[in-house]
């Protein structure tokens, strides 16, 4: 089976990717799931098994290219712009999403870098919903949410209070809505 090969996180990231389009639109992207491409391995394996005649010949299978090549130039521009593998937070900072989580691509981030961010975000035109890890300073999930705002608006409350005390030297704004995103500790008051 198609397990045999090569596979790195990269890759089963991007099967994820494009099967997460396949889904949306089924007519414009392939089918990439593992069942799939078993079933048409000859076609899309076939120009790089040249020398392959042992399973441990697998091994060295350039995987990578001859998934790439599934998908022309247009369609490799449509993933990376559809579901980039990075979000921008307010921060600044660049997280990876986890497209391979069930049910939904999983963004986990530091809560202190999503202040002030309102609405949680949608990727693929807002057709892929994104559950959101909010972590703890000690990159622990304090919450998991599809709804930024209602997080902000209902829970962040109790997470601030049960947090602050353990985690002194990093910001816990009253109001998440105005603060400003952070990365590390709170920056001492210069007067």
């Amino acid at each position: 089976g198609v397990g045999l090969l090569p596979w790195t996180d990269g890759l089963r990231q991007w099967q994820a990717r494009v099967g997460w389009l396949h889904r949306l639109e089924p007519e414009q992207w392939p089918d990439i799931s593992d069942a799939a491409l078993a079933e048409t391995f000859g076609a899309w394996a076939g120009p790089w098994l040249d020398g392959v005649t042992r399973f441990s010949h697998l091994a060295k299978f350039p995987l990578h290219e001859a998934l790439s090549a599934m998908l022309d130039w247009s369609h490799q521009q449509a993933l990376d712009r559809e579901l980039p593998t990075q979000l921008e937070v307010p921060t600044g900072s660049r997280i990876a999403i986890d497209y391979t989580a069930d049910p939904c691509p999983v963004l986990a981030v530091k809560l202190q870098e999503m202040f002030g961010l309102m609405a949680t975000p949608k990727l693929a035109n807002g057709r892929v919903p994104l559950t959101i890890h909010l972590l703890s300073p000690a990159q622990r999930p304090v919450a998991v949410t599809q709804d930024l705002a209602s997080f902000w608006a209902n829970a962040y409350a109790d997470v601030r209070k049960d947090l602050r005390g353990r985690y002194p030297k990093h910001p816990w704004p009253e109001d998440p809505f105005t603060a400003v995103a952070q990365r590390g500790v709170k920056h001492p008051r210069r007067g």
